[in-house]
């Protein structure tokens, strides 16, 4: 012994200590890393407010924890001075959840991996039982099919459902659009399959449309809103969600934002709810259908909606095949009523919310795409807030909001403590 000190040794203990002060910012710089706002070590740096050093001990755990690559040799921008800055990916071969959903038309599995990345899509089916566990019991088999087929590690299970989800029972308060009983347990049953496959990990279930919202704010078209207002319609009924200052606000026992029951036309169709011209019965797919005289066909009625408006509104071999059969002009009649209800809907959401961002997914996706002056005039006339300074409308962005939505839910206890929900 020539009593020297180690300097590995000291390194070591040196690497435990940032470690140690850095801890408590695995879960923020994982959630940096994966909503994509911290694409070097420089700006974790930045944005966790830590040292350069502890940063890239936080950054070098994730990496143990096969959540995160760093690249320490990234190229230099052309005409940039000095190194660049290590850079921050999620794990492309990291682990996965696994996201299902349930809709009026089908149901569909996925797995998707941080940052919102769909990993793997099991084909979806076209008739949903009236059993709510059977159904729910087919597509935790298809989930647990594609974890099989590609080895990966689960983190747990996030079910999408057309319904409020009251908390914290977790259940399925009114499927309309589903034969199931009202009041469904989808929280207790999902977990129950999810086990029953082997899949580890926590389960967890939600409406679909809350999870849309939640998946567009972290990697879509919300993404860096502060309060963000989500409103869609997708195989049947209309759906809104809030999300505040990076949180779903979901109301005292989950039922926050039942939009689809706002009336935006007093003498319009009867309602589920009991009462007359709802959004949910008035701007989603078989309402369009209808308004444009056309029966409800084979293919499901958003595609045939979408299809139908594209014709309308298309490029102009759509045109000249739309006008050729002589629908375009009931067809453009139909969505130009639907994005006035639309429009008057919304305005009213304006009022009472002020949000900085509004949101549209599957039809009224499609509506705004197809005459996004005409929403936005009726939202900016009829609204106050629209009036004095209008808020942006944007398209939903991502394929699948809800499936990848619903990964999220499964995503959260490991952003909440990376440590404790794999190491």
């Amino acid at each position: 012994m020539n009593g020297k000190a180690d300097p590995r040794a000291a390194g070591e203990v040196t690497t435990r200590t940032r470690l140690e002060r850095g801890r408590g910012a695995l879960g923020p710089a994982l959630e940096l890393v994966h909503t994509g706002r911290a694409p070097t070590r420089a700006v974790l740096t930045a944005e966790l407010g830590v040292t350069r050093a502890t940063a890239g001990a936080v950054a070098a755990e994730l990496e143990a924890l096969g959540l995160i690559r760093i690249d320490a040799k990234p190229s230099a921008a052309a005409g940039s001075q000095g190194r660049p800055s290590h850079r921050l990916s999620v794990a492309e071969d990291g682990p996965v959840a696994l996201a299902a959903q349930v809709h009026a038309d089908g149901f569909r599995a996925a797995l998707v991996g941080l940052g919102g990345r769909t990993v793997a899509t099991a084909p979806g089916c076209e008739t949903v039982d009236a059993d709510p566990a059977q159904v729910i019991g087919s597509v935790v088999d298809a989930g647990a099919q594609l974890l099989r087929e590609t080895g990966r590690r689960c983190v747990g299970a996030g079910l999408a459902v057309p319904s409020a989800v009251a908390e914290p029972e977790g259940t399925a308060l009114n499927p309309l659009h589903l034969a199931w009983p009202a009041g469904a347990q989808v929280r207790e049953i999902f977990t129950e399959r999810v086990r029953a496959a082997g899949i580890e990990g926590p389960a967890f279930a939600g409406n679909d449309v809350n999870l849309a919202a939640l998946a567009e704010h972290r990697h879509g078209a919300g993404r860096g809103a502060r309060d963000l207002l989500c409103v869609a319609t997708g195989h049947r009924g209309v759906g809104g969600a809030l999300v505040l200052d990076g949180r779903l606000h979901t109301g005292s026992s989950g039922l926050a934002l039942e939009v689809g029951h706002l009336t935006v036309n007093p003498e319009g169709r009867p309602c589920h709810c009991g009462s007359r011209g709802c959004l949910d019965v008035e701007t989603d797919p078989l309402a369009f259908l209808t308004e444009a005289g056309r029966e409800p066909g084979p293919e499901g009625l958003l595609v045939q909606a979408r299809a139908l408006l594209r014709d309308a509104y298309g490029g102009p071999a759509a045109g000249d095949s739309a006008v050729r059969s002589g629908g375009h002009p009931a067809v453009r009649s139909a969505a130009e009523a639907l994005i006035d209800r639309l429009g008057l809907g919304l305005a009213g959401l304006v009022n009472i919310l002020n949000p900085d961002r509004i949101i549209l997914g599957g039809l009224h996706r499609a509506l705004l795409e197809a005459d996004p002056e005409r929403l936005r005039a009726v939202v900016a006339d009829r609204s106050l807030w629209g009036r004095s300074g209008s808020v942006p409308i944007l398209a939903c962005t991502l394929d699948h909001n809800s499936l990848v939505g619903a990964a999220e839910l499964a995503w959260q206890p490991v952003l909440d403590d990376p440590l404790g929900a794999l190491g």
